[in-house]
């Protein structure tokens, strides 16, 4: 039995791996072809069809009888995907951010984690909360959709004319042809993705539910950890592809789309699917969530500073995962360390990272209003930023 769930744990993390780099090749491509920014297709097609894996996990979860897996899930992914996903690809080479994603789509991303963190106070999430919550990921995606169109015609309007005054579909039939053949094919990778994510999901949801059946660990623990950094997996494979290719925006469209995605639509649709809804674990409410929360506004000042996400704060988010990791293990062991352990988080390592970015963003905001600009090239060296995709 040990060595069916070790194998079942294995395939579903192989599955999820390469479906998951089938749905975004053929995703991305699509979306390409359809003339969509990659900014927009980070926070949108990409970062939907990379959260398959969360939504398969969660309503499977969900709907055989462990709520918490479901819960956990959603909150460890989201968790994972800033401190441990963003954090690694920043290690990997500094991100350009948007402007847009820290005025518009950061915002709505904390508003959303406070938003479930206070429909989970009653311990429940209820079909009236997953009909509100997938309800403003619809809008949240319509008008992003929407705004990008109107300024893929604004920028497209002066170039619309060329020299000898032929517009861009000149090529006429054979363009339209390849156009199609293209879309086939992209389809067919979607196809392909979906069906090996799924399955790979249904193989982490038995082998995660079996250890901790076996181990006699909370299924939430099991969600916040394990499947969390499994369902993981395929942004991480999208944010190094994307920085490899000179794409950096789309990494960091991608880590907070994927968390609107699990916010509005994972567990939204979640809760209007499951008979009774979502059962919220005391001890999600009382650390988790808020924790959440937290990460999800500590995104703010990191992005905020230069407009770029460093090396120097990938390696702080990746060391702040592995210290909330650790938590999780020392508070279900119950080991002798967990009090001083928590008490120095708590006291010290906390407050202090809060008052460096704080100092950060504040000095990154005077700098701007006295009229200087983020030394972005610093950051980021011109040879990779231009390396072709």
């Amino acid at each position: 039995m040990n060595v069916l769930v070790i194998l079942a744990l294995a395939a579903g993390f192989v599955l999820l791996i390469a479906g998951g780099e089938s749905l975004v090749r053929g995703a991305g491509s699509l979306a390409r072809t359809m003339g969509m920014s990659s900014l927009v297709v980070g926070l949108t097609v990409v970062s939907f069809t990379t959260s398959a894996p969360e939504l398969a996990v969660s309503t499977d979860a969900a709907l055989s009888g462990y709520p918490g897996l479901a819960v956990g899930n959603v909150v460890g992914s989201n968790i994972a995907n800033i401190l441990f996903v963003l954090g690694a690809s920043a290690l990997f080479v500094p991100l350009l951010v948007n402007s847009q994603v820290v005025r518009a789509d950061i915002p709505v991303m904390v508003v959303l984690s406070v938003v479930v963190l206070l429909m989970a106070l009653d311990g429940n999430l209820g079909r009236v909360d997953g009909g509100l919550l997938f309800a403003a990921l619809v809008v949240y995606v319509a008008v992003t959709v929407i705004v990008s169109r109107r300024r893929a015609i604004d920028g497209s309007a002066s170039v619309r004319v060329s020299a000898d005054g032929s517009g861009p579909g000149a090529d006429g039939p054979a363009r339209s042809t390849t156009r199609t053949r293209s879309i086939l094919v992209d389809l067919a990778f979607v196809a392909l993705g979906t069906v090996l994510l799924v399955a790979g999901a249904r193989l982490l949801v038995y082998g995660a539910s079996a250890i901790a059946t076996a181990l006699g660990v909370s299924d939430l623990l099991i969600g916040l950890t394990v499947v969390a950094v499994g369902t993981s997996l395929p942004e991480l494979v999208t944010c190094v592809v994307a920085v490899r290719r000179g794409e950096r925006d789309m990494a960091v469209g991608n880590i907070v789309g994927s968390n609107v995605f699990n916010l509005g639509a994972v567990l939204g649709l979640t809760a209007l699917i499951a008979p009774e809804g979502i059962a919220v674990a005391p001890a999600a409410l009382r650390f988790d969530l808020p924790i959440m929360v937290a990460v999800a506004l500590v995104l703010l000042p990191v992005t905020l500073t230069r407009l770029t996400v460093t090396r120097w704060e990938g390696a702080l988010l990746v060391g702040f995962y592995a210290a909330y990791i650790s938590y999780l293990v020392l508070e279900a062991t119950e080991h002798a360390v967990l009090r001083p352990y928590s008490a120095a988080m708590l006291w010290f390592v906390i407050p202090l990272t809060a008052l460096w970015l704080s100092a950060v963003m504040v000095h990154e905001l005077s700098t701007r209003r006295s009229g200087g600009k983020p030394e972005v090239t610093r950051a980021v060296p011109d040879p990779t930023e231009r390396r072709p995709g």
